[in-house]
């Protein structure tokens, strides 16, 4: 019995060190069904929690990318976050409540806009927490979440997008699953996935020393941030972010590295 178990061990040792070698393919095991983005976005709503908003929010930097790309791009967001949250905390029919969120704009000298009335927004990109999805007791939830989630927008005429979150600086198993437990999420609720944390794995293999992560090994450093921004913009727009000029202010050899890392992410992730 002991020889048997020693045995097993070995083999799930021997897997596990090949899965995770530096390197080492790093993907959802399903692939997702949703390939086309649909129309482009003009107003999003983001829907999370912290790893949205540091850096002074992802949403601002991925309208600044858009915004580089010419001056007929333009798009406009609305952050919508919870620190430490789950997507379950979010109501989601309160945030399309008629002449709600997004009825106006501060555009120009401070000067108000006000947006067209009815539908505020025509997308809606979801995190969840970064836990959530491949937790054994929160999993389920996350599903129902969704689930429940992307019905509400539907409903209301928004398209519910999918955010994949990164794994934890140090714990590479969590790319694949999470991965896996967001294409299944979208397949699910014909929703686009955008592949974010296979995109960190994919630049973390091209520059190691290269820093995504604040100190907890959690929260996006501002590189990562640019790149989970640039990903957005590559699944959204199924275009090439490299040579944009945002640059978030890294360096250009840096934002070069990120704008590719995106773009080769999505162009995988999406290959029939």
């Amino acid at each position: 019995m002991k020889k048997l178990l020693l045995v097993r061990w070995v083999a799930a040792a021997a897997l596990l060190f090949a899965l995770f070698l530096p390197g080492a393919p790093l993907h959802a095991d399903t692939k997702p069904k949703r390939l086309d983005p649909g129309q482009a976005p003009e107003s999003i709503l983001w829907v999370g929690n912290s790893f949205f908003y540091f850096n002074n929010s992802m949403h601002n930097h991925f309208g600044r990318l858009v915004a580089s790309a010419g001056p007929a791009s333009k798009v406009r967001g609305t952050s919508v976050t919870i620190s430490g949250s789950g997507l379950d905390w979010h109501d989601m029919e309160s945030l399309l409540r008629p002449n709600g969120l997004g009825r106006y704009s501060f555009i120009g000298d401070n000067e108000i806009r006000f947006n067209q009335a009815g539908r505020q927004f025509d997308t809606a990109i979801m995190m969840d927490c970064s836990q959530c999805p491949i937790h054994p007791q929160l999993q389920g939830a996350f599903h129902d979440t969704v689930r429940k989630h992307s019905q509400t927008l539907q409903r209301g005429g928004v398209r519910p997008v999918l955010f994949m979150s990164w794994a934890y600086k140090g714990k590479p198993e969590m790319t694949a699953q999470l991965a896996e437990q967001y294409t299944l999420a979208g397949n699910a609720n014909d929703a686009l996935v955008i592949p974010a944390g296979l995109a960190f794995a994919k630049a973390i293999a091209k520059r190691g020393d290269l820093e995504l992560y604040e100190t907890d090994k959690r929260h996006p450093s501002l590189a990562g941030t640019y790149l989970a921004a640039c990903t957005v913009y590559a699944a959204l727009y199924r275009k090439s972010p490299v040579g944009l000029s945002y640059t978030a202010g890294l360096k250009p050899d840096i934002a070069t590295m990120l704008q590719t890392a995106a773009w080769e992410t999505v162009l995988e992730y999406f290959k029939p």
